[in-house]
This record gives C-alpha cells, sequence and structure tokens, in this order.
C-alpha cells in the first residue's frame, strides 16, 4: 500500500563462503580495544601465518625436486647454539695439559677403577611426600644408593659418617613449598661440591607412556654437550654416580643433557622392534639441573671456597653466552 516497495534479498543455497582474510601490512593486533575480538583476530593471523609458512615450503620442496641433483645445499637454520659465543675454556681432547689435569684431579680414582660408587640420597629436614617419593625413584636410577632421611642432622656430621662408612658422593635433594628445588652433590672425601637449582620434576606416574618400573641392570650413561672446562668437570661429576660397567643385557641409559646451561635428566629403556628398528620408552623421574656454583672441598656454607659462582647480572650479559 502506499506504493512504497522493499527489496528482498535472493536466498542462497548453501552456507556463505569463508571470507578470505587479507590483512594489511601495517595491521597490529595490539591496537584492537576489544580483549575477545583481539584474540579473535590474533588467532586467525597467527592461522594465516601458518598457511603462508607451509604454502612456502611445499614451494621449495617442489623446487628443490625439479632441480634434482643441481638442488643447492639446504641451509642451516640458525639457533642460539651453532651462534654461541666461543668460550676460550672449551676442552680439546688432545690437549695435554687438560690430559694431565684428568690424571691428578678429585676423579682420577674413579676413572682409573680404584673406587666403586657409592651413593648416599639425603634430602632437606623434614621433607615432604614429594620429595620422599622422588629421593626413592632416583635410589633405583643411580646403583648401589642408599635413602637416608634427616631429622635435624647437620651436613657437616653427616659427612664424616659418610666418608667413615665408604660412601663415594653424597645427594641432598632440598624443596621448597613441598616440591624439590635444589640439588647439591658432594664428590667424598675432597670435594668438589655442586649446588644445583633443580626444576621441571616429574615423577614416573606424571610421565605420560611410561614404561614399566626399571630393573636393577646398571644402566649406560650418556653425557651430552659438556665442552669447557668447567662443563667438563661437571659431567666428570656427573659420570662418578654410576658404575663402569653397564648391563646392557637391561637396554637401560641415563641420559644427562646440557643444552643452554641447562641439564636435561632422562631415564629410558631401549625397545627393539626389529633389526634395523629402534625405540625408547621413557621409565623416568626427570628433572632438570642449572648450575649455581662449584665449591671446592665438601660442603661448607660458611668458609668455603668457591671455585664458579653463577652471578646473572654480571654474566648472563648475553643470550649466546654460556658457560658449559
Amino acid at each position: 500500500p502506499g506504493g512504497s516497495s522493499m527489496a528482498v534479498p535472493a536466498a542462497r543455497d548453501g552456507p556463505p563462503a569463508p571470507e578470505r582474510v587479507l590483512f594489511p601490512p601495517t595491521f597490529s593486533v595490539s591496537e584492537i580495544k576489544n580483549k575477545q575480538r583481539r584474540h579473535f583476530m590474533f588467532l586467525r593471523w597467527k592461522q594465516q601465518q601458518r598457511k603462508e609458512k607451509l604454502a612456502s615450503k611445499r614451494k621449495r620442496r617442489k623446487e628443490r625436486e625439479a632441480l634434482g641433483d643441481k638442488a643447492p645445499p639446504k641451509p642451516i637454520p640458525k639457533t642460539i647454539e651453532n651462534q654461541r659465543v666461543y668460550d676460550e675454556t672449551t676442552v680439546d681432547p688432545n690437549d695435554e695439559e687438560v690430559a694431565f689435569d684428568e690424571a691428578t684431579d678429585e676423579f682420577a680414582p674413579y676413572f682409573n677403577r680404584q673406587t666403586v660408587p657409592k651413593i648416599l640420597i639425603t634430602t632437606s629436614d623434614r621433607p615432604r611426600g614429594r620429595t620422599v617419593r622422588f629421593c626413592e625413584q632416583l635410589s633405583t636410577v643411580i646403583p648401589n644408593s642408599h635413602v637416608y632421611y634427616r631429622r635435624g642432622l647437620a651436613l657437616k656430621r653427616i659427612i664424616p659418617q659418610c666418608i667413615a662408612r665408604d660412601f663415594t658422593d653424597l645427594i641432598v635433594i632440598n624443596e621448597d613449598r613441598k616440591i624439590p628445588n635444589g640439588l647439591v652433590l658432594s664428590h667424598l672425601p675432597d670435594g668438589p661440591t655442586a649446588h644445583f637449582r633443580m626444576s621441571s620434576v616429574r615423577l614416573r606416574k606424571e610421565i605420560k607412556r611410561k614404561g614399566k618400573e626399571p630393573t636393577e641392570h646398571v644402566p649406560e650413561v650418556i653425557l651430552n654437550n659438556f665442552t669447557t672446562r668447567l662443563g667438563h668437570s661437571v659431567g666428570r661429576m656427573l659420570a662418578c654416580l654410576f658404575p663402569h660397567d653397564p648391563q646392557f643385557i637391561g637396554r637401560q641409559v641415563a641420559t644427562f643433557h646440557n643444552q643452554r646451561d641447562y641439564i636435561f635428566f632422562r631415564f629410558h629403556r631401549y625397545i627393539f622392534k626389529s633389526e634395523k628398528k629402534v625405540g625408547i620408552q621413557e621409565l623416568g623421574p626427570r628433572f632438570t639441573l642449572k648450575l649455581r656454583s662449584l665449591q671446592k672441598g665438601t660442603f661448607d656454607s660458611k668458609f668455603g671456597e668457591y671455585e664458579w659462582i653463577h652471578k646473572r647480572r654480571e654474566m648472563d650479559t648475553s643470550r649466546r653466552k654460556f658457560h658449559l
């Protein structure tokens, strides 16, 4: 009526086609005020970035396949590790000075097979359940280790008792707010003593797809990337915790992997799937260590002489500078 008419949009068959998002070159998600809209646009931007990266990767692969043997070598990706600042104390295996130091240091009796590792694992005073379980599981990883729970006994009194009972190393697990957060490793009887900050502790029940309980076989030990003089000393110190001759029939391996001065510990078992395929099965526990100090002699918090102390403001001036 009245001669007026309204335009009715034509009905479409099926759902509307998805709109392609093209972000301008100067687009910044942080300029969006609405929080939900900003999060939504950020996810779409990340999705677009992934698609472009995948398309570029496919394109490069097709070009290499088309060139065949004439294809240029793949460029080595830049990482913090391969751009590491050169350290003057990097160990050369053929250096006579390094060989002499190894033959005369505190760990020489172990590497000369004059001593058999015997480890005492203890805790801070009155440990909680998680720390207790971690010590028990650690004792199943390190052969010939014994767990002792302190009840107000000072470490200066424990160390002479350990030496009298022929213990070669002392491990102290510290905790904060019921969580293990520190490890003190003292080599007996003459030291040195290393203080580590511990993080990312996972017990066996917290590891996904874990294997069966470890056996009593002596595991194989792998030490990776301990390249400097300090890292060499720490690696030899960790090696002294395990007996010399691993029992390969147990197919168990303990790994200390140093990456960016973080020491990652993993405990695995080999699984032989066929003559050519080998898998690994994590047994646990797992944890990460960060060296805080290396002290001469056994534990002495008051009068101890330190070989090395990590001072963040003075030492961590570059992301590509590592000490181990």
